[in-house]
């Protein structure tokens, strides 16, 4: 449609010239209602979205809603998110209900699902062997929200950044831990991990050739471990080869080459991934026994069922228990440990991803262009979408790109 007033013509001294049609261009930018309630801070210290990322949210005309003491945990006061636009609340119900969009570390509770309101958009984890239950699932669906879980978001690279930064600081973070456990501060044979002059250095088994796997082998190497990597894939062990720069012991998941390593091992880490359908062990209860006293376990893959048989998921409450001598330490977000490194990876992730939803006017748009996000979906207006879900629960599912084509 021409402006008013417009001929569609220059006049000028030699004559009429074209002149080029101004058309009307309605914007598609839409501001969301963000809410971020506080989580259980006994067992999840992170949180979804940092000060900084507030301003820039607010600064393109969102309104983020936040909790009393959202950010606590993670050492982000109030006042770190007021004076940067964000809108605090002391009233639970009202962060669930009054937004849009919520944004979670852990997923609700059957409790918090009762207090949101319908076709909201949930953005959390959300792991199917540690999450998974059919009232939650249901819940969900009978408020025709969806819900998207951060860590299966894929970015333009088919990567998933969430989980690249999450299994980082896991890694990393196992190894610190494996060092409290084994002191004796911590109740261990009060052993130093790494190794002095003159004395034999203590021993690194891992067992994954992955991003979490990468990083753990970087921290164990840089306290003077001996490491020793096991993964079914030459290349995976290649790549981590190439990436460290350094020489270190691999294999293939072989029973006896992994028995004798266990026997002398002082600590074991799990960091391989099992198919989310089933969970795999590749390390037996009878292979646990045979390892040395006051030994330590940390299975990084506890968030999917484990990959070491004597495996119980616990919580930062709880971490720690004793098998055979062996000491374990199975908890799925261990993350949760270094809240605000682990808070400001996640918000890399989510903020752009509300910034980009905002742009385009609406999360449907969103997800019809962007396939990466339309992975995380397992939940999309009511339906359930995830198959591995469905198939768990016995709840049909239906193809969230069959789903979009129909929108």
């Amino acid at each position: 449609m021409k402006h008013s007033g417009s001929s569609g013509f220059n006049i000028r001294k030699e004559g009429l010239m074209p002149q080029e049609e101004m058309l009307e261009v309605g914007t598609r930018r839409k501001q969301f209602k963000i809410g971020i309630p506080c989580e259980n801070h006994a067992v999840e210290s992170r949180v979804p979205i940092t000060p900084e990322a507030v301003e820039i949210l607010t600064g393109h005309g969102h309104e983020v809603i936040l909790e009393t003491g959202a950010g606590k945990a993670a050492n982000y006061l109030d006042t770190d998110y007021s004076e940067r636009g964000g809108l605090i609340s002391d009233s639970r119900q009202e962060v669930f209900g009054g937004s849009d969009m919520l944004l979670k570390i852990s997923p609700p509770t059957i409790e918090e699902i009762g207090w949101m309101k319908e076709r909201q958009t949930l953005l959390s984890s959300f792991q199917v062997f540690t999450h998974c239950d059919e009232k939650y699932i249901r819940g969900l669906m009978q408020k025709r929200v969806t819900a998207i879980a951060f860590e299966k978001i894929q970015d333009e690279h088919n990567c998933f950044p969430a989980v690249r930064s999450m299994s980082a600081i896991a890694g990393t973070t196992s190894i610190l831990i494996a060092a409290e456990y084994l002191s004796n501060m911590r109740g261990g044979k009060g052993v130093m991990l790494g190794g002095v002059t003159g004395i034999t250095p203590t021993e690194v088994v891992i067992l994954g050739a992955g991003t979490a796997a990468e990083y753990a082998v970087r921290a164990a190497l840089g306290v003077g471990s001996e490491v020793k990597v096991f993964d079914h894939s030459i290349h995976r062990l290649r790549r981590l080869q190439a990436a460290v720069g350094k020489m270190i012991s691999t294999s293939i998941f072989h029973p006896k080459v992994i028995m004798k390593a266990l026997r002398s091992a002082d600590v074991l880490l799990g960091a391989i991934r099992s198919d989310e359908k089933e969970s795999a062990y590749f390390i037996t209860e009878e292979m646990v026994k045979e390892m040395k006293k006051g030994a330590v376990i940390i299975d990084i893959s506890i968030d999917r069922g484990g990959c070491i048989e004597t495996s119980e998921l616990r919580t930062q409450v709880d971490p720690v228990f004793v098998k055979y001598g062996v000491i374990h330490y199975c908890v799925p977000n261990i993350p949760s440990r270094v809240a605000r490194t682990s808070s400001i990876a996640i918000s890399n992730v989510v903020a752009p991803i509300i910034m980009a939803i905002g742009e385009l006017g609406s999360l449907g748009q969103h997800l019809k262009s962007n396939v990466g996000l339309r992975h995380g979906v397992y939940i999309y207006n009511g339906s359930l979408t995830n198959d591995a879900i469905g198939q768990r629960l016995g709840i049909p599912s239906k193809d969230i790109d069959l789903l979009m084509a129909a929108f």
